[in-house]
């Protein structure tokens, strides 16, 4: 018990003294997740929203398959793209394994059903009349669309804020991809398994603070969104 209190107590000095190496894989981390929700969610906002408007056949199956895919294994993302951008892989020529753009492309992969499942469950679960409404008002289909986007907002950041969470937690994609390598690819989740098994478990426990914040943060701002949407 004394010496994970002093390694704590050690790691919260490093916290509160903003130590260079520590918050640049903070800041590594954050970077990395960030451009993977803002990529996924231009592309799948959208999408999920025409989705949710469309009536086709297959459709209660692909919901099927995202509901599936949002609990897709990290590692599995990761060893795919490993056999894709390695050197004898198709996109080897490209050079973009062991780089931020590598572990970028995974996270957009790991996080892509997670925006898309739920903008098609928020739209779909939309009140019906928010259309009605709109037409009665004379508002033209883009204007309907604005509209329509307007009320369920919450929702959709909701989903995108869930995106991050997912995002910044995970470790197989960072690990396997990413390399681990110091300062430019390595995250909070890999500095934390890299450092506990060399020892240093004080400056894992930093990181792991810093990380457990973040969460908050991010499940504080979740069940606000949540909230709002109801």
């Amino acid at each position: 018990m004394e010496y994970f209190t002093k390694a704590f107590v050690v790691a919260v000095k490093s916290i509160l003294a903003f130590d260079h190496e520590l918050y640049f894989v903070v800041f590594t981390s954050l970077k990395i997740s960030f451009a993977s929700v803002i990529i996924a969610s231009i592309f799948c906002v959208p999408l999920g929203l025409l989705i949710s408007s469309r009536k086709f056949k297959g459709k209660v199956l692909l919901q099927s398959i995202l509901n599936t895919l949002m609990a897709l294994p990290t590692v599995v993302v990761g060893l795919l793209l490993y056999g894709i951008l390695g050197r004898n892989g198709p996109l080897g020529g490209f050079g973009l394994l062991y780089t931020p753009s590598a572990m970028i492309i995974g996270q957009c992969i790991l996080i892509a059903p997670v925006v898309l499942n739920l903008v098609v469950v928020a739209a779909s679960s939309a009140d019906p009349r928010i259309k009605l409404a709109s037409m009665a008002l004379g508002a033209d289909r883009y204007q309907r669309g604005v509209i329509f986007v307007g009320e369920i907002r919450f929702a959709l950041m909701a989903a995108i804020v869930m995106a991050f969470g997912r995002a910044i937690g995970e470790v197989g994609i960072a690990m396997m991809v990413g390399g681990n390598i110091e300062g430019y690819t390595r995250t909070m989740t890999t500095a934390i398994a890299l450092e506990t098994s060399k020892g240093d478990f004080e400056f894992a426990m930093a990181l792991g603070i810093l990380l457990l914040i973040i969460a908050f943060i991010v499940n504080f701002f979740l069940q606000r969104l949540q909230r709002f949407s109801k």
